[in-house]
């Protein structure tokens, strides 16, 4: 395969976690066993040091209509509020007529925050359930894919595109980028956030590679991207969302100047050697290790008699369930908020899935498969810390 950021056909495997079915397929019970599985694999592009999978699964099957919601958790919305705030604040408060478009707009969560900053919101949004969501809740949102075609429909500019925890998941990645440059005004701002790679290596969270996620980002290598489109990177600063997101200010090339602190997280990933193929050949080896000492663990309470419930069934948490081979031998259910999970199972594991309020008979442990959001669960669940529920988290982020 080429590279999907500058086409290089100098590639070298990186991490290699097996097959494994799209984590975002939960299951209903007449599906068990039948899921398709895929190749799941990092290479590292030895021209512009960019990690990505090297099988990629239509987004048509992926991005259709899928069961995320963004407005599920509160750290994420309150999030998005100080995003939309920021923005807004830095670069656009004086205007009084201003619209922003939000690119993978999910249930409309992000918009709902610029909405009440007084702009004029445009969703685009490829799952039909979740677009159907926003539309309801008065979040004008178009169920597409984003594209260049679709910005050349639209005929628009925009003051601010946002694109938070979609843009490492364009199959389009190139037609994508070109319709952001020629949506954006020539003042405009385009916020990008996105998993950095730098701390998903720093936190061993390697349960963030999943087949949604086709590209890996550092400053180095998303910097090389937009530049081949034409816009640059003016400042960014890292977000403890979650585990460590980077959000980065973009405009068009030779717009603004570059701030320092995005000169200063530039260094950090030189100095901590982010971007050399033997950082990924280590994080490889160290997953395997985490591997060994989680079946330890598991196989310990399990001995001791103690009943273990995962927390959360989040997308990423199937990565490690099926990497690590964790099943329903270890695992009684996954307890979720997100009602659109209600009476499934995770894809691989087959793992039921029950409605966190609906939980009666307790766990002695709770494996915790969304600890991206640890303080807030902590936080969430004091009441049974003190009754001697063990909360155990496989990947403790470092502080932001």
């Amino acid at each position: 395969m080429n590279c999907r950021v500058c086409d290089s056909t100098n590639l070298e495997l990186a991490v290699d976690l097996g097959s494994q079915p799209w984590c975002n397929h939960f299951l209903k019970s007449e599906e068990i066993g039948k899921e398709p599985f895929y190749p799941l694999r990092l290479l590292y592009c030895q021209d512009c040091e960019t990690v990505q999978l090297d099988y990629t699964v239509k987004k048509e099957i992926m991005f259709g209509n899928h069961t995320y919601l963004s407005g599920v958790t509160k750290s994420l919305s309150e999030h998005f509020k100080t995003v939309a705030q920021e923005v807004d604040k830095r670069f656009f408060e004086d205007l009084k007529s201003k619209c922003v478009l939000d690119i993978g707009s999910n249930d409309g969560t992000q918009l709902q925050h610029f909405k009440a900053l007084g702009y004029d919101v445009l969703g685009v949004e490829s799952s039909k359930t979740t677009a159907k969501i926003a539309n309801d809740s008065g979040i004008t949102t178009l169920n597409e894919f984003f594209n260049l075609e679709l910005v050349q429909r639209l005929n628009r500019k925009f003051h601010i595109i946002n694109a938070a925890g979609v843009f490492f998941h364009l199959e389009e990645l190139h037609s994508v980028s070109e319709g952001i440059r020629e949506a954006l005004r020539d003042d405009g701002v385009f916020v990008v956030q996105f998993l950095y790679m730098k701390r998903i290596v720093e936190n061993l969270a390697f349960d963030q590679i999943y087949h949604e996620h086709l590209l890996y980002y550092n400053l180095k290598n998303i910097e090389v991207l937009l530049n081949r489109h034409g816009l640059a990177m003016f400042d960014a600063y890292l977000s403890p969302i979650h585990g460590g997101s980077i959000v980065g200010f973009v405009t068009h090339k030779g717009k603004r100047e570059i701030s320092d602190r995005l000169q200063t997280l530039r260094q950090a990933e030189t100095d901590a050697r982010s971007n050399e193929l033997a950082t990924y050949l280590e994080f490889g080896d160290r997953i395997k290790q985490m591997k060994l000492q989680n079946l330890s663990y598991l196989e310990a309470a399990k001995k001791e008699g103690k009943k273990i419930f995962g927390f959360g069934a989040p997308v990423k948490g199937n990565t490690m369930l099926n990497y690590f081979g964790v099943g329903t031998q270890y695992l009684d259910c996954l307890v979720e908020k997100n009602e659109l999970r209600r009476n499934l199972y995770s894809p691989g594991m087959h793992i039921p899935i029950v409605i966190e309020k609906e939980v009666c008979d307790l766990p002695d442990i709770y494996y915790v498969l969304a600890w991206n959001f640890k303080k807030e669960i902590l936080a969430n669940n004091q009441h049974l810390i003190d009754k001697g529920i063990e909360f155990y988290f496989p990947v403790n982020p470092k502080e932001v």
